[in-house]
């Protein structure tokens, strides 16, 4: 039984617009929710750091003096054990702790539950230990864990929004240049949906890393063909994307082009206030996801079918990396129940599947809970 000495709390996140744009440096806009991960924190009477979690029947004790390796045996411990070898190389000298983790999030679902881990548990350690590391920095280097230790080679997104969300907002944050601006979120008597699949996926073993290999073959022959100076494929211009022959090359560049003028348009309604014209970019989203970038997949076109099919919804895409997971809808508060119902049972019909739906609630980056 651990003793409960502190907890900690790092949120899911959802990404209302700009999808697979983190890697390619571009704009995305994500903002953190109020499900999430929490750890509760206990030195250790015995030298040992231990990692236990309320959903994995898996317990790790183990020496500050032990080196780790990806091992997909130990399955969600990888995640923890990455951040511990990453700060162990970087010289930090870690407090062993006992942390036993509870989470609210549906693993492999798209909310990003991975990356809450790293964060939340760098975040800790760092604290635990007494060191004092920016928010920024801890995102960084989160996304290196999860590129070298874990082998995704995703962009800074996830982490970043983990660790520097703030409340009741939406980051748009420039990827290349890690530069941010928060814009307040009021959808009025709307709300955002969270639709979970129920079919996990696992980047690992999905097309992600290949996706992200297609835009990089783009971005060199645009740079080749139009002797263009672009550093990433959100710098290049729709027009540029002509030069390129291989017409799936071509449809993944102009997605990401197409979708980071998307961020950006959606950052202005949301100012005004414009709805309606936020859950056309929405849906305008899914479309490009699903015919040029080729990532939603039979059940996220279900769900997000299914959502529109309802009077109380206007705006609906899948959100994450795709392959499975969640989408999003913005939905009419009121109409919540019967909206839920309705969607359930048509994607039921369409996939077998029980879907999950709940209202999220708009929250903050990782913190001291107590």
């Amino acid at each position: 039984m651990i003793l409960k000495m502190k907890k900690y709390f790092a949120p899911g996140r959802i990404n209302l617009i700009g999808e697979h744009i983190d890697y390619n440096g571009g704009l995305v806009l994500p903002a953190a929710i109020s499900i999430g991960i929490t750890a509760y924190v206990s030195e250790s009477s015995d030298a040992m750091f231990k990692l236990s979690s309320a959903t994995h029947s898996e317990v790790l004790t183990f020496s500050a003096t032990e080196n780790f390796t990806f091992n997909k045996e130990k399955a969600w411990l990888n995640y923890p054990l990455g951040v511990f070898q990453f700060l162990k190389e970087k010289g930090f000298s870690l407090k062993p702790l006992h942390i036993h983790f509870e989470s609210s999030l549906p693993e492999s679902s798209g909310l990003s539950s991975s990356a809450s881990v790293e964060v939340l548990t760098m975040f800790l350690l760092l604290q635990e230990s007494d060191y004092e590391i920016s928010h920024q920095q801890i995102a960084v280097w989160c996304k290196e864990v999860e590129n070298d230790f874990i082998g995704v080679n995703c962009g800074i997104m996830d982490q970043f929004c983990i660790a520097n969300a703030e409340p009741k907002s939406a980051m748009m944050l420039n990827c290349a240049t890690l530069e941010y601006e928060n814009t307040e979120i009021d959808f009025g008597e709307k709300k955002i949906a969270i639709l979970n699949t129920k079919k996990p996926r696992n980047l690992i073993h999905s097309k992600y890393n290949e996706r992200r290999s297609e835009c990089e073959q783009a971005l060199a022959i645009i740079q080749q063909k139009r002797n263009s100076a672009a550093a990433n494929l959100c710098e290049c211009l729709i027009e540029d994307i002509e030069c390129i022959e291989n017409e799936i090359i071509k449809q993944r560049a102009r997605h990401v082009i197409e979708e980071n003028k998307r961020v950006k348009q959606a950052v202005e309604v949301l100012k005004n206030n414009d709805i309606a014209t936020f859950e056309a970019l929405l849906k305008q989203s899914h479309q490009s996801l699903k015919h040029n970038y080729e990532v939603s997949g039979t059940e996220l076109d279900a769900i997000v079918d299914a959502a529109l099919n309802h009077e109380s919804c206007s705006g609906a895409r899948m959100t994450g990396a795709g392959f499975g997971g969640c989408a999003i809808a913005l939905v009419q508060a009121n109409a919540f129940e019967e909206f839920k119902d309705f969607v359930i049972k048509q994607y039921a019909q369409a996939t077998g599947l029980q879907a999950e739906i709940y209202l999220c609630d708009i929250g903050e980056g990782v913190k001291i809970l107590e």
